[in-house]
């Protein structure tokens, strides 16, 4: 059974002014359980990520200034967020989830976090409202922990994981997989293992075609026995920060293509939910809830 890590706390760390972003976080796990695609015993509420756990792969002085709300203005305004104490728990309990989701996909094939893709997060600062890494940390648990050989992270928002690239640079057992606007955020990009740069207006047969062609040959030489995948929809063309033209069904048939890659492969995989910023929020959940319902067909 598929488990998925939601918290409540996801929803209700910001002012109101920063709020709708954050929406989703409702949305999703509410229509998932209107519509009966999953039960609530499909859902967990993840405890706060260990401190010796995120030290793994974040500086120990951005740690302690993120618990002790010590930000400089500066470092605020890159990330997006003012801080809090509540912003700071939401993403430790963000970066466990993915970490828990990650232990149950593999023994059951899958697992998916309603938040997470934070990859834009730095050992030692974050950006673009990410503060910590959860992919990475989450990797270099596994890793460490021996429950797997080599790890690719599959990054499908249409923002570069700049800061996963950093991080996982030096790490042979990582392969880091991007796909994103090529004049997006972050205007300056870090180097993937393999970056596929899209140019403004790309249209889903375009975006398909080369996730089709790039995927399976990565597949076939790195031979992963684990993957994380960040599913961002702000690749729709209604998204208002995105520049491409792909639309929902599109989308949905990139969560397919890659579940079933993967699947073929016996190639356990761990699903955050990354960026969305479509005006109406109603498409932003139908198609993050369109990966939920493939992982569902596939792995439940």
């Amino acid at each position: 059974m598929i488990k998925i890590a939601f918290d409540p706390i996801y929803a209700h760390p910001l002012p109101e002014n920063h709020r709708f972003p954050m929406l989703k976080y409702e949305l999703i796990p509410q229509q998932l359980l209107h519509e009966g695609t999953f039960r609530e015993t499909h859902f967990f509420s993840p405890s706060s990520c260990a401190r010796d756990v995120v030290l793994d792969t974040h500086d120990e002085a951005y740690f302690n200034k993120l618990l002790k709300q010590q930000l400089s203005p500066s470092e605020q305004r890159k990330i997006g967020f003012p801080q809090s104490p509540e912003l700071t728990q939401r993403e430790l309990i963000i970066t466990q989830g993915t970490i828990d989701i990650a232990l149950h996909a593999l023994d059951h094939g899958a697992g998916l976090n309603i938040a997470g893709g934070t990859h834009h997060a730095f050992a030692d600062r974050g950006e673009g409202f990410c503060l910590l890494n959860d992919m990475a940390v989450a990797a270099n648990y596994l890793l460490k922990k021996k429950l797997c050989r080599k790890i690719l992270i599959i990054d499908l928002d249409v923002h570069q994981g700049n800061g996963t690239a950093k991080l996982m640079e030096s790490k042979a057992e990582v392969f880091t997989f991007s796909m994103h606007g090529g004049s997006n955020y972050p205007f300056h990009k870090e180097k993937s293992d393999l970056d596929i740069e899209l140019m403004n207006g790309t249209s889903g047969k375009t975006y398909l075609a080369l996730l089709e062609e790039y995927l399976p040959k990565i597949i076939d030489s790195f031979r992963p026995d684990f993957a994380f995948y960040l599913a961002g929809v702000d690749i729709l063309e209604t998204d208002k920060f995105g520049k491409l033209n792909v639309s929902l069904n599109d989308c949905k048939r990139r969560d397919e293509f890659v579940f079933t890659a993967l699947k073929r492969n016996a190639i356990p995989v761990a699903v955050a939910l990354g960026g969305g910023y479509s005006p109406d929020i109603k498409d932003i959940v139908e198609a993050h809830c369109n990966t939920f319902r493939l992982a569902a067909d596939l792995f439940d």
